[in-house]
């Protein structure tokens, strides 16, 4: 008896937009850059995933597994994506830090052109990809650099007029109007720590624990959350080392009534005079987070789109940590992109009840 050879089908490759790899290419994945490249027949280039050029049609893709692969399709690289060398993205990271450094090392202010200049970037240009790095305009940049100058010199100098000199200040009075902006109070009395500024408190008490109130004569400077009333004071006292804290007032305690009003009923809104204080780039972020309406959730991807940095997502999570007036500023209506539920300074249980009652109430 002959018994016929087996045929072995010669397996057909996966059809392009059936292969995992293609919807990392729609999503332009950073991620996937370095892991594979493809090429287009129509347009004779090859690409990383990445690649911010126009979608391709994918019966005219090719899926290669290494940059010689691609390469030995006789294709050029592709001129936005680079795929030969460093991404777009990470040369003008390069090219930003540049600006970065220039800016921290001139005496005046450098104008966008001549930051575009010196890096070899058109102003239009250089102006959107340092907001994207940064998630500042240079302007701000350079605003919140030299706030950090003051905010050091007046620690560190002999007096506020050397601190003003350090800082780039040529003139008393241009420095007086926009340090105390800066700094929330005169320069002497930063320079001091804060020594003699008032600041009122009171505790109430919500389904979450207790609660503190803080503000000082511009607004609400803290909102606290915890376990214990005791503690929340000691925590007022850590961050005002040296204020002159005011407890026991009886006409303050209506504003601790109107926090604790919300807390329970979210749905009735908040709206309080704050004392902001952080960098330029924390108030973004948290000017964005009070725009969250109560009962809604998003991600910190979508708070970097929103404040027109897309690629700080990081640096906005580092802001919501750093959020010292709890739910006035709603940090807690943030969540990670799976929708799980992140750190929360004053704990993650108490950032699902609230979370949960906004829900509730807003349905």
């Amino acid at each position: 008896m002959t018994v016929a050879p087996v045929q072995f089908r010669k397996q057909m490759p996966l059809p392009i937009a059936d292969d995992p790899r293609w919807a990392l290419i729609l999503a332009r994945d950073k991620g996937a850059d370095g892991q594979f490249w493809y090429s287009v027949s129509t347009t004779g280039v090859y690409c990383r995933p990445s690649c911010p050029s126009r979608t391709a049609n994918p019966k005219n893709v090719q899926l290669h597994d290494c940059l010689a692969s691609a390469r030995a399709t006789g294709f050029r690289p592709c001129r936005r994506c680079n795929p030969d060398g460093p991404s777009v993205e990470a040369g003008n990271a390069t090219l930003v830090a540049k600006a970065c450094r220039i800016i921290e090392a001139s005496e005046e202010e450098p104008s966008l052109e001549q930051l575009a200049e010196a890096v070899g970037l058109s102003p239009g240009y250089f102006h959107r990809v340092f907001k994207a790095a940064t998630g500042l305009t240079p302007k701000s940049y350079a605003a919140e650099f030299r706030a950090r100058k003051v905010r050091e010199g007046l620690v560190s100098c002999n007096s506020v007029t050397e601190a003003m000199y350090d800082a780039g200040f040529n003139s008393s009075g241009r420095f007086y109007e926009k340090s105390t902006g800066m700094l929330g109070m005169t320069p002497s009395r930063y320079r001091a720590g804060g020594a003699n500024e008032e600041v009122r408190f009171a505790v109430g008490q919500s389904f979450l624990g207790p609660i503190l109130v803080a503000s000082s004569r511009k607004g609400v400077v803290a909102v606290l959350l915890g376990d214990d009333a005791e503690e929340l004071v000691r925590d007022l006292q850590d961050r005002f080392p040296k204020a002159r804290l005011i407890g026991a007032d009886h006409d303050y305690e209506a504003m601790v009534a109107r926090v604790v009003g919300f807390v329970e009923a979210p749905e009735i809104g908040l709206d309080l005079p704050l004392d902001i204080r952080g960098t330029a780039f924390q108030q973004r972020v948290w000017q964005a987070l009070q725009d969250i309406p109560a009962g809604s959730t998003v991600c910190y991807a979508e708070i970097a789109q929103r404040i027109g940095a897309p690629n700080a997502v990081r640096a906005v999570a580092g802001a919501c940590a750093a959020n010292n007036i709890a739910v006035a500023i709603p940090c807690h209506r943030v969540i990670r992109n799976d929708g799980s539920t992140s750190g929360y300074a004053w704990g993650v249980e108490r950032k699902r009840a609230l979370l949960d009652r906004e829900a509730s109430r807003a349905t």
